[in-house]
């Protein structure tokens, strides 16, 4: 499984790959916002920032809805960095430009998926990823993770290369569950990463060794 990190945030990257983990970052207008990053140059510039510290996928997302528009602000964003994979909205037009984008060989990304239906048009329309929103189908009351595990069944049914990239990841037990199921890639804050660090048994297990140690040898 792979590890994205869901964020704009320079630093959290940096922490994320000088702990060897990180494969990758997703982005969307609003985490761009959150970092008080405005403007069209400023965010171009930011993405440029985080592909120069990851040596992985940047998903950089367009604002268009209409097929003009996201073709357009979609192929400006790929020049940007090798690493660059278009995200596109899961709206009849972001279908069209997704196969727009897979005939000239553009990595994208179909965000915004609720179904296993979208997920199967954006295969289809040949997306590099899906992203299927965990946490986001809890808050209304469904299974975001059953829809990770038909993805993943779908797509290995019919041998779609589409990787199913898990969104709105919450929490470890979230993470843990969609690497059960099968799913490509996790994206997720930072926090949640880390997580995956603690136990109560391995702190009390290297404090008993540090005791002991000290015990012995002064």
């Amino acid at each position: 499984m792979k590890f994205f990190l869901d964020t704009a945030n320079l630093k959290e990257i940096q922490e994320a790959v000088e702990l060897g983990v990180l494969d990758g970052v997703t982005t969307n207008p609003s985490l761009m916002a959150k970092e008080g990053i405005r403007g069209l140059d400023n965010i171009m510039a930011h993405y440029q920032q985080i592909c120069e510290l990851v040596d992985g996928d940047v998903s950089a997302e367009v604002i268009g809805t209409s097929y003009e528009e996201i073709v357009r602000e979609g192929e400006a964003l790929a020049e940007l960095h090798p690493n660059i994979v278009v995200k596109v909205p899961m709206i009849r037009e972001g279908v069209k430009a997704i196969r727009h984008f897979a005939d000239k060989g553009i990595k994208t990304n179909c965000t915004l998926i609720f179904s296993a239906g979208q997920a199967l048009l954006a295969a289809k329309a040949g997306a590099t990823y899906v992203s299927p929103f965990v946490g986001r189908l809890d808050d209304i009351g469904h299974d975001g993770l059953q829809l990770i595990q038909q993805i993943v069944d779908i797509f290995s049914n019919y041998g779609y290369p589409t990787q199913v990239l898990a969104a709105s990841v919450r929490h470890v037990p979230h993470l843990i569950q969609c690497a059960e199921l099968g799913a490509d890639v996790v994206t997720c804050p930072l926090n949640v990463i880390t997580g995956l660090l603690n136990h109560p048994l391995t702190d009390k297990g290297l404090a008993a060794f540090l005791a002991d140690h000290k015990r012995v040898n002064g």
